[in-house]
């Protein structure tokens, strides 16, 4: 319970499944382009590791989509369409790829789902089995609805990125950041919330403010809106010096201090995308305040205004040394308007720019301001939006109206113009409008995924005589499954076609209802059995038909199948009444008898001795040398790989980037998994390159192998780090080729091995004193700290012994 309840669990699952939906980090076809998947990933580990039925895990992964109201997860999980090869060349056939694209589906939702070989009838009948060319194409109508054919349109779109785009995508929100966008939300929410009372109260008349307008309005007082005076506090982002001060003998000309900009060539000041906002209105006016040092006047100076997205308003004094907008000599245009020679210098001159002579427009919103200058001394104090009437005209009119005879537009518009002038109201929009930013900086920041959405009319399917695309000859099919198993019954009865969704039900339906969920059942069980036992109970875990090897324990095969679908397709459930078993605890040493009778072990008499996976050998490695980081999730890891591996990538040419950081040393599972240069340590470990399904990895025992385990950086980095590990925690030699021996095979070594180990130990020895510069290299391959006070030769020493050691095959062998 313990082992099932750890998030290794999931991980370790995932490696079998996303061998079985080829899942991968690149395109696989032409240029092997990175794309946007391991979302996917992450949320396999977590159905496994969060007991999803399979039933479910079945249904979000063919048809996430179609589910009613489909949640992030579903839709993840519905990138299993998705995972397939994609080409990205300029050149391809539309139609040619849209029969490749739809005969890898088939290929692998049968085999994945079904243990079948429906694949073999794409060209003809299949020979063996009662799968007709019929059946195949028709199969492959259920995937004719998915909308991928962004890039077959448009090769180029993306192409040359990394990673490509494959539209549609869609923003993925991990647990950390969906608690904070939920938080945002809540505080978004408390906010309108006090807005709306805070607005109630301004609606209700109050005479003393009208009275105090009124006035304003028969004297013609204007308004002003403070923009910049004696410190920034716009918000937003700002660039230059934004220090307020005074220099004695110098009063300012507006509040208590003022800004000093220097310059031996140009230089600007400015704030933008700011939380305080300027409406303009008819008449509305830039006021700022310069004085000139006559000792060092500027050539010119310029004021900027930012709205609408656009920089495009500037006023400029003095001659065309800024650059800015600048046009020839005799144009006049509101993005560059010249407003004659400089001010008089050793004075305080007020600037007044009226905003519609630089292009603006009542109603449009300023949200940024700079001050510009060409060389020389100027003091800046103060910028101000000055307002011509001291309340807008609906608002005036309103005013003179007596309130019981008001229109409701009346009290609307009183109620805005008090809002705008509202310190309570501006205060809650500034907090609303900064965390608005951070929420859209958050979402901006979320990873991207492809996932699956349907096409209003799916595509056409026919059947192509000898699987040839281009014979356009045979007959419309429509989504069905192989004739012999049934029929599928859309869900809908008024449904025209049966989709995704009914093919996923029809797969985890038992058969008295119509489906065929005890298969599914049957070729789960066996492959959760291989994983646990080393083979099958039907040994040709890709092959349920037949030319397959039938189990030979049937019974066996049937009992759990029909258990795991009574338990509600419960993973866990399958996997402790597995291991609990007599059998799964059995020695993996066979009697003689049995070795005679059973050599293959068909009868399961014994326990077999599986090789670890190819992952499973690293983090074996990295375990040993407790160098393994345990982070759950998150985008693939690059660990170190021999250079130019990748000089043949092209479109575009790439260069591996190994990771710098921890992620170097997290588990195999998370391994970026090139399709067309898969890394070397995996290939020799017998990974697949996941171009197609692989229920079952094939083994090999090959000098490249071993050769990976003593001279990868991967492993010479962990033979280090275990050699420290055993320095600091064990007294003399001996208790360190113990711990040493223990730490990889879980045994302390026999006489004969110690007395192997120890004289390979001597003669390490001898050989780094005399040498200490094969030492320093030896102990300079990796990242990892040092993590032994011990001398370069004693440490090189025990990073041989600990190299033979990871070496063993007993190492990284079930045994």
């Amino acid at each position: 319970d313990r082992l099932l309840d750890a998030h290794h669990f999931g991980e370790r699952l995932a490696i079998h499944w996303l061998d079985l939906v080829r899942y991968a980090d690149t395109v696989g076809y032409h240029g092997d382009q990175e794309h946007r998947v391991w979302p996917y990933r992450d949320w396999v580990i977590r159905a496994f590791n969060e007991n999803l039925s399979f039933d479910d895990f079945t249904r979000m992964q063919l048809a996430g989509d179609l589910l009613p109201d489909p949640d992030q997860d579903e839709l993840v999980a519905s990138a299993y369409n998705r995972l397939l090869q994609t080409t990205h060349e300029g050149g391809l056939q539309l139609d040619e790829y849209r029969v490749v694209y739809m005969v890898d589906r088939v290929r692998n939702a049968s085999e994945v789902w079904m243990g079948a070989t429906l694949g073999c009838a794409q060209c003809h009948d299949h020979k063996y089995d009662p799968y007709t060319l019929r059946d195949f194409y028709a199969f492959g109508a259920f995937f004719a609805d998915i909308d991928d054919e962004e890039h077959l349109r448009n090769p180029y779109n993306g192409y040359n990125t990394t990673p490509t785009r494959r539209e549609p995508e869609m923003r993925v929100s991990t647990p950390d950041s969906a608690r904070e966008l939920a938080r945002l939300d809540r505080d978004l929410a408390r906010i309108a919330a006090d807005r709306v009372e805070r607005l109630d109260a301004l609606g209700r008349p109050d005479r003393d403010w009208e009275t105090d307008l009124e006035t304003a309005i028969e004297t013609g007082r204007g308004r002003v809106s403070v923009w910049v005076d004696d410190t920034l506090d716009t918000g937003g982002r700002s660039s230059g010096e934004w220090t307020f001060t005074t220099i004695d003998g110098i009063e300012p000309a507006s509040g208590r201090g003022y800004r000093v900009q220097r310059s031996n060539g140009r230089v600007q000041h400015y704030t933008v995308e700011t939380d305080r906002r300027v409406t303009v209105e008819p008449g509305s006016t830039l006021v700022s305040w310069v004085r000139l040092d006559p000792n060092a006047a500027p050539d010119a100076i310029m004021l900027q205004v930012h709205a609408a997205d656009s920089w495009e308003h500037r006023a400029v004094w003095g001659d065309d040394a800024i650059d800015y907008g600048r046009v020839p000599a005799g144009s006049d245009v509101p993005s560059y308007r010249r407003r004659g020679p400089l001010p008089p210098a050793g004075v305080w001159t007020r600037l007044e720019l009226p905003l519609e002579a630089i292009g603006l427009r009542a109603g449009d919103v300023i949200d940024g301001i700079a001050f510009t200058q060409h060389g020389g001394t100027v003091l800046w104090d103060a910028a101000v939006v000055e307002h011509g009437n001291p309340a807008p005209e609906a608002v005036v009119e309103a005013i003179r109206t007596e309130p019981d005879r008001r229109t409701p537009a009346m009290r609307t518009a009183v109620a805005d113009f008090r809002a705008g002038r509202d310190a309570e109201i501006l205060r809650l929009d500034r907090e609303a409008e900064e965390i608005t930013r951070r929420r859209r900086d958050l979402e901006a920041s979320l990873p991207l995924t492809v996932f699956t959405q349907a096409l209003a009319t799916p595509r056409e399917v026919r059947i192509l005589p000898r699987g040839d695309w281009l014979d356009r000859s045979g007959e419309l099919v429509s989504p069905a499954v192989p004739a012999f198993l049934g029929e599928v019954i859309p869900r809908d009865p008024s449904a025209t076609r049966a989709d995704r969704l009914d093919l996923a039900n029809w797969l985890v339906t038992p058969a008295a209802e119509g489906g065929v969920g005890e298969l599914t059942a049957r070729v789960f069980v066996n492959r959760i059995w291989s994983l646990l036992f080393g083979t099958g109970l039907c040994p040709s875990v890709e092959d349920f038909g037949g030319q397959g090897r039938p189990p030979e324990h049937p019974e066996i095969l049937d009992a759990l199948a029909l258990d795991f679908i009574a338990s509600g397709w419960d993973v866990k459930r399958l996997v402790r009444r597995l291991v609990r078993t007599d059998a799964y605890a059995r020695s993996s040493v066979p009697t003689p008898s049995a070795a005679r009778l059973d050599p293959a072990n068909l009868l399961f008499a014994r326990q077999a001795r599986p090789r670890l996976t190819a992952e499973l050998v690293r983090d074996t490695a990295l375990t040993a040398a407790g160098l393994l980081v345990d982070r759950l999730g998150g985008p693939s890891v690059k660990p170190p790989q021999p250079a130019g591996l990748y000089r043949h990538l092209n479109f575009p040419v790439r260069e591996y980037r190994a990771d710098t950081d921890d992620d170097q040393w997290r588990r195999g599972v998370y391994h970026h998994w090139q399709r067309q240069f898969l890394h070397p340590m995996l290939r020799a470990f017998d990974a697949p390159n996941r171009e197609s399904c692989t229920a079952q990895r094939q083994v090999s025992n090959t000098p490249l192998a071993a050769l990976v385990l003593l001279n990868d950086p991967v492993f010479v980095e962990a033979a280090r780090a275990m050699a420290a590990r055993v320095l600091e925690d064990a007294p003399d030699d001996g208790a360190r080729l113990e711990l040493a021996f223990r730490i990889a095979t879980s045994r302390c070594p026999t006489v004969a091995e110690r007395t192997v180990l120890s004289e390979l130990l001597a003669t390490a020895r001898r050989t780094f004193e005399q040498s200490p510069d094969a030492a320093g290299d030896l102990l300079a391959v990796g990242m990892a700290p040092r993590g032994s006070d011990a001398p370069d030769a004693e440490l090189a020493a025990w990073t041989q012994i600990c190299r033979a050691i990871l070496n063993l095959h007993e190492t990284f062998t079930r045994d």
